[in-house]
């Protein structure tokens, strides 16, 4: 399954209102909570322990936090765009101001480290970036979410 398809319009929030990194971890579990019937401070205390291990801004203004969470369940995925970029502790010193959050049940082990790879690959285009921030809706999100991972597909297929 792609990583597009594990995001539907229904995950993509647009103008996501956080301040620092730390409230928009808090924001990000919120929203997680909410569609996985977790515990807000189960998640957030998840992703603050992986981001204790280093930051995971990838550069470009793009952050993949992402943890593993006891237990069955299925794998989240969400995807935020930032009203206003914030500092993430990114090596290159860019503001964030799209993420991609990646929860993953740790019963079910497998695709999780494909997914983030995946993640990875469809957000390293300059051109697809752009596209994401000048998205004027979930829809257009999804669209270019789902046009970066299909061309990255194919990229894979070339290898």
């Amino acid at each position: 399954m792609s990583i597009s398809d594990r995001i539907p319009t229904a995950n993509i929030v647009l103008d996501l209102q956080a301040s620092s990194k730390r409230t928009l971890l808090q924001a990000l579990a919120a929203e997680a909570a909410e569609r996985l019937g977790r515990s807000e401070s189960e998640i957030l205390a998840a992703l603050q322990d992986r981001e204790a291990l280093g930051s995971t801004a990838l550069g470009r203004g793009v952050a993949l936090p992402h943890a593993r969470l006891p237990g069955n369940g299925q794998p989240i995925v969400l995807f935020a765009r930032l009203r206003r970029a914030v500092d993430y502790e990114a090596r290159d010193d860019e503001p964030v101001d799209l993420v991609v959050l990646v929860l993953w049940p740790e019963a079910e082990a497998d695709g999780f480290l494909p997914a983030l790879s995946e993640t990875c690959r469809a957000l390293r285009e300059p051109h697809a970036l752009r596209q994401l921030r000048a998205a004027a809706s979930e829809a257009e999100v999804a669209s270019v979410l789902n046009r970066a991972a299909d061309t990255t597909a194919d990229e894979g297929d070339d290898a």
